[in-house]
């Protein structure tokens, strides 16, 4: 009898270089390097490489990346009109997924194992400068394309925010981009695979997995758990909120819990230390800071015994608010960072393992009827 599993959970599609997960012990590594190793000593740069050739870079291979990234922030003039001809209420990630999708229909050459890494490199600079406009479009502002400079997040922020941003803002954004680059084969990296499995393009694969990535049980997780602390308002509402919202009306607690993880989600972690860092300055994001902390204490103390815990979305929308992003931007600054992700899965599927994904369904429904003429039924 054939077996279906709800979700695909814990089928496995592909086998993978990339990234190992350990959900009991909270471990997160990329090509086997731990997650807090990367984001204490490396740079974002550094995991682009890393993620793409398998090796972390020496200083003249990070220099040629960066130069790269820096040389392919450009897209067509049609691109970025593609955005602005939106109206400015649109969705973000629907934004996104305009963008990609107008790439796709432009770049008409696109070939698989042709410079792919070299290709992927490219993409990554031009959805910094899809996120930076859709940002911008959605504020009203003028298009504007990212400048180099000598960080990928530096020159992210610096086009988006239109200001100067400063050392502890380009450190906690080149961090946050490392934490939420890669998680194995969520849904939306196997959107993209199934698109790339088909032979379809770079791009295409990408806006498959921006659609994944809009729902609110996955990019749009972070937006959920923040408008939580924003529904609280205020850090003595947080007990009263939780009895309500959580044990009374039995509501999901969005940031906890984990598909994977059944302890203390690592990236979490460090993002509620980047957190502490940025709020110090900005009394609005403290005041959701410390709204967060105290809801974190009753969900463990409500939830650990189911393994439970937060995960990371619990507490980044507060480092991307601290930024200056509002919230309606935060699953698209996801996108930004997975982005590496996603190309590095269906580059090494495509390219070791390829294989149409085409999965089947059991049949439950009635056996064998007659057909009835319209006049007799």
């Amino acid at each position: 009898m054939s077996v279906v599993s709800k979700g695909l959970e814990n089928v496995i599609i592909k086998i993978t270089n990339l990234t190992f997960i350990d959900g009991e012990k909270g471990i997160l590594r990329y090509r086997g390097y731990n997650i807090e190793d990367l984001v204490n000593y490396g740079t974002y740069e550094e995991t682009i490489y890393l993620m793409l050739y398998g090796k972390l870079p020496t200083k003249k291979e990070l220099n040629d990346l960066r130069e790269k990234l820096n040389e392919e922030y450009e897209v067509p003039q049609e691109v970025l009109d593609s955005i602005y001809l939106m109206p400015r209420d649109a969705d973000a990630i629907g934004l996104l997924e305009v963008g990609t999708a107008a790439l796709a229909s432009i770049d008409k050459n696109f070939k698989w194992k042709e410079n792919d890494k070299e290709k992927a490199i490219s993409i990554i600079a031009k959805m910094a400068t899809l996120v930076s406009n859709v940002y911008r479009r959605k504020e009203g502002n003028k298009p504007r394309i990212p400048e180099p400079s000598d960080s990928f997040a530096k020159s992210f922020l610096l086009a988006s925010l239109a200001r100067e941003p400063t050392a502890e803002e380009i450190n906690a954004m080149d961090k946050a981009l490392i934490l939420y680059t890669d998680h194995e084969v969520p849904a939306s990296t196997t959107a993209a695979l199934v698109a790339a499995s088909t032979l379809s393009d770079m791009y295409s694969s990408l806006t498959a997995a921006l659609a994944a990535l809009k729902g609110p049980l996955h990019g749009g997780a972070a937006e959920e758990a923040f408008k939580q602390f924003v529904e609280i308002g205020d850090p003595n509402r947080v007990e009263m909120w939780f009895n309500d919202k959580i044990i009374n009306q039995k509501n999901r607690l969005m940031g906890f819990g984990h598909r994977v993880y059944k302890t203390y989600d690592p990236r979490a972690k460090i993002f509620k230390e980047l957190a502490s860092t940025l709020i110090e300055r900005n009394s609005e994001a403290k005041k959701y800071f410390e709204i967060a902390q105290k809801l974190e204490e009753l969900g463990i103390k409500q939830f650990s015994s189911k393994e439970i815990y937060p995960n990371t979305d619990f507490y980044s929308g507060i480092v991307f608010f601290a930024l200056g992003f509002p919230v309606y931007m935060f699953t698209a600054l996801f996108a930004l960072s997975r982005t590496l992700g996603w190309l590095a899965h269906i580059i090494e599927y495509v390219e070791e393992q390829h294989r149409l994904i085409r999965p089947r369904a059991l049949y439950v429904g009635p056996e064998h009827q007659e057909y009835v003429p319209i006049d007799r039924r």
